[in-house]
């Protein structure tokens, strides 16, 4: 959600600091992956709108993000490896465009695997609407796609 995985290590962190200071406060209402996870989520969106407002305040810097490449010894084929590089580095531009509510859902279903039910509890809305931010989710990211 945040753009790679520095910044997701960070905002991982903060959320079990998050979570362990707030341990007292978990009613147990839901399963505690799920209220764990929503408070990774929340801190995910609050970087973002941080971020958001730095680079708003900073117009003159380079706000590109930077991305993970695959392990190359990994592949067998040089020309396959600089693929799927260039395939990753599309992906995570085209994610990064999404708003913060279209890219949960996608990280959540088609990245994470995640439940309808679960991703309702973690983004706190009816799972009709996790449906339908998918659906504009995923033909987003295919237009996004398809531009480039």
């Amino acid at each position: 959600m945040v753009g790679n995985a520095d910044d997701a290590q960070d905002v991982v962190q903060e959320a079990f600091l998050s979570a362990y200071q707030s341990l007292d406060g978990f009613k147990g209402d839901s399963q505690f992956f799920t209220w764990l996870y929503r408070i990774a989520v929340n801190n995910a969106i609050s970087y973002k709108r941080k971020q958001r407002l730095s680079l708003s305040l900073n117009r003159g810097k380079n706000g590109e993000q930077g991305i993970e490449l695959p392990d190359l010894s990994e592949m067998s084929r040089p020309d396959y490896a600089l693929e799927m590089a260039e395939q990753e580095r599309r992906i995570q531009q085209a994610l990064n465009r999404l708003s913060v509510e279209h890219r949960a859902v996608l990280i959540l279903k088609d990245m994470e695997g995640q439940k309808y039910e679960t991703m309702a509890e973690i983004l706190q809305v009816p799972i009709g609407t996790i449906r339908s931010r998918l659906h504009r989710a995923r033909l987003e990211l295919r237009e996004l796609l398809d531009e480039n």
